[in-house]
């Protein structure tokens, strides 16, 4: 326990509570019964994959809905993130979240090299790609190349460019796709992300499930820095899609990682109880009335339908304008989230929380393919992609070929109906949605006067409350690189 504590999170502190609570639980699980001395790789990853399947919905559905008007609470008489009110304290948790996981990570690297499996050394980069992607995304420059070295004597880590970092991610990728593809030692068939996956093939590993996991990561890490001229990242792109042997990727809805989860211990569902899910919580009018407009089989599984009142007549599926009016009040009673997507009634009853979905594989496929003009080939990613972000949740059929004969989602080969799709396809999936807005503009949310900062979309979290207290010089030295300060309007690299 002393040396968890001991090289635990960079300057931030964390709840005692929490940490406590975390170790035990880790502890129990991360020893080889046969030596209870050795920690073996295999065992930290259930309790990490866990957590950051169990974080991904839960930011999703309390920080991102709100920013990309897919929900928000509701009576909403405070101004609230939907009206980009970002607090200096909103990115705290993800901050910690983030140090806490690469703790983990860095612990796993460990154990792969002294137990000699390699393959574990690939995993831990692929998870530390995810991991601090999700992290710089969300502030920019972080700690990272002397992040997680109390026991070194480093105590105040200086923070890295975004630039360095996404290098350094992306050749991690690349070095653990290697590893992947040569290494001879064999994976654990008891991680709960791609091990026992149910996918009915017993042709392909568990370690080949992860080498597509980690190809498909190097996509996304290229397509975030497409504004960056010196990333090529399209051209990058474009010679992984056109060398499949060499950069597998997900293929299908079966590859995609996706936490199975059944809410029985030690695994339960992201959400306690289900009105926990649901209390004070509407569905957005322009989420809503996308899927409307769609005709999208989404819409009773992702929410209830919208009642008059008094009369409580059905109104179909109708959502609230986000940023409305403090002391707005609407004649019915809207739309809100269908707790059965994330917490069915009966325990036991499997669900879905994204971590990374096949469905993003294929519309930046599709993007690629539209940078150069292969609209043939655009079309059809589009359409694997969209069908995809349709079926990856459990009891949603596919609509098939009939989906796209409306006219509002038929490929017409623009960059916004890509992402249109790509935003109902990253639904519960962490902060992607909220990513891909900042990199692309799309999809076009409407404003509104009670929006604060001129309704300008929030780029980024402010850093950690603390820094400025236990690390001050080098969060001075991060902060006065920002155009704006450590403001949430200040863009990072990759958005400029």
């Amino acid at each position: 326990m002393k040396s968890i504590f001991n090289t635990y999170i960079l300057p931030a502190t964390l709840s005692t509570v929490f940490m406590m609570s975390s170790c035990s639980h880790f502890e129990d699980m991360n020893v080889d019964p046969n030596n209870i001395d050795v920690v073996v790789p295999n065992a930290l990853m259930n309790p990490l994959l866990y957590d950051m399947g169990t974080f991904s919905s839960n930011r999703n559905y309390d920080f991102t809905w709100q920013l990309m008007q897919v929900g928000f609470p509701y009576p909403a008489t405070a101004t609230g993130v939907h009206r980009y009110d970002i607090t200096p304290t909103a990115g705290n948790g993800t901050w910690n979240k983030g140090y806490t996981w690469l703790r983990s990570i860095r612990e796993m690297e460990e154990a792969a090299i002294n137990t000699d499996q390699p393959v574990y050394l690939a995993v831990a980069k692929t998870l530390q790609a995810y991991s601090i992607g999700m992290l710089t995304d969300a502030f920019g420059d972080v700690p990272f190349s002397e992040a997680i070295q109390l026991d070194d004597g480093i105590s105040t880590p200086i923070f890295d460019e975004q630039e360095t970092i996404y290098r350094a991610l992306i050749d991690g990728l690349e070095e653990a796709n290697d590893i992947y593809a040569t290494t001879e030692s064999e994976m654990s068939n008891n991680d709960i992300l791609f091990g026992n996956s149910g996918d009915n093939n017993e042709n392909i590993t568990t370690k080949e499930k992860w080498r597509k996991f980690n190809n498909s990561l190097l996509m996304r890490l290229l397509l975030r820095t497409s504004k960056r001229t010196e990333m090529n990242s399209y051209d990058r792109l474009k010679e992984i899609i056109e060398a499949p042997d060499k950069y597998p990727v997900f293929e299908s809805n079966a590859d995609a990682a996706i936490l199975k989860i059944s809410g029985l211990s030690p695994f339960n569902y992201a959400w306690n109880r289900r009105q926990d899910y649901t209390l004070t919580i509407t569905k957005a009018e322009f989420f809503v009335n996308m899927l409307n407009d769609y005709e999208d089989p989404r819409r009773p599984f992702f929410m209830s339908r919208a009642l008059s009142v008094p009369e409580k007549e059905d109104l179909g599926y109708k959502g609230i304008p986000a940023a409305h009016a403090p002391a707005a009040t609407f004649p019915f009673t809207p739309s809100i989230p269908n707790p059965d997507l994330m917490i069915p009634e009966s325990l036991g009853t499997v669900v879905h929380e994204i971590i990374m979905p096949y469905a993003e594989v294929e519309f930046i496929k599709s993007e690629v393919y539209l940078h150069f003009g292969d609209l043939n080939n655009a079309e059809e990613a589009y359409k694997k992609g969209t069908i995809a972000g349709i079926t990856q949740w459990i009891g949603i059929p596919s609509p098939g070929e009939a989906y796209f004969e409306n006219p509002l989602t038929s490929f017409n080969g623009t960059l916004e109906r890509i992402m249109n799709q790509k935003y109902l396809a990253l639904y519960m999936c962490d902060y992607q949605q909220w990513f891909e807005h900042r990199r692309t503009g799309y999809p076009v949310l409407p404003k509104t006067e009670y929006m604060l900062h001129g309704g300008e979309m929030p780029k980024r979290f402010m850093y950690h409350d603390r820094l400025s207290i236990t690390n001050p010089e080098n969060y001075r030295i991060a902060s006065d690189k920002l155009e704006h300060g450590d403001s949430p309007l200040s863009r990072v690299w990759w958005e400029k």
